[in-house]
């Protein structure tokens, strides 16, 4: 199975940010971009690969103990960036440090599981909108984002989530996204 862990946006606030990608995707060339499905939208926390089924149980003990540590905490999605040329996103506000802390944890839970994860790098919480595969110039689509702030919410709880590839040789195929358990925050 093809693991992550992620926080889940609240659904008023994919709801705004749906009214605002839609804007977007009327500029011009948004045609070029592969557009992220809306039922995809979260914040990936720790990417853990293909997970063997025997790891599961420890992996799931490790999470549950991540989400004990870190209290839910209050964010939005507010801004854009982009990373290079290549993808565009919409970024979030609010306990940024708590987010990160617990992405931490995640992280430090799956190698406790016994998980290999890459190199650690500094947590940047983010929510994947497009992709160009040869390179795009992305800065109208960031300024659309600029002044982009959505209403708030608790994070609840700290998910498990499967990714199943997309179906091969169907254009503008998305990989879908299924949460396979999740772990309240705080308790």
């Amino acid at each position: 199975m093809r693991l992550f862990a992620a926080v889940l946006p609240s659904e008023a606030a994919v709801a705004e940010l749906a009214s605002r990608v839609a804007a977007l995707r009327g500029l011009p060339g948004a045609d070029g971009l592969r557009w992220t499905e809306r039922a995809g939208w979260h914040f990936t926390l720790a990417f853990f690969g293909q997970v063997d089924e025997s790891v599961l149980p420890a992996l799931h003990e490790r999470l549950a103990r991540a989400a004990h540590r870190h209290p839910p905490h209050e964010v939005r999605l507010a801004g854009g960036g982009r990373f290079s040329d290549k993808v565009l996103w919409v970024g979030v506000e609010g306990d940024r440090t708590t987010l990160g802390q617990l992405a931490d944890s995640a992280e430090a839970g799956a190698r406790r599981a016994g998980l290999h994860m890459d190199r650690h790098r500094p947590y940047h919480p983010h929510l994947t909108l497009a992709r160009c595969r040869g390179g795009a110039d992305l800065r109208p689509y960031v300024a659309g984002l600029e002044d982009f702030e959505s209403s708030a919410w608790t994070v609840p709880e700290l998910s498990l989530v499967c990714s199943h590839p997309p179906t091969p040789g169907v254009a503008g195929a998305q990989p879908r996204y299924e949460v396979v358990a999740g772990w309240p925050l705080g308790h």
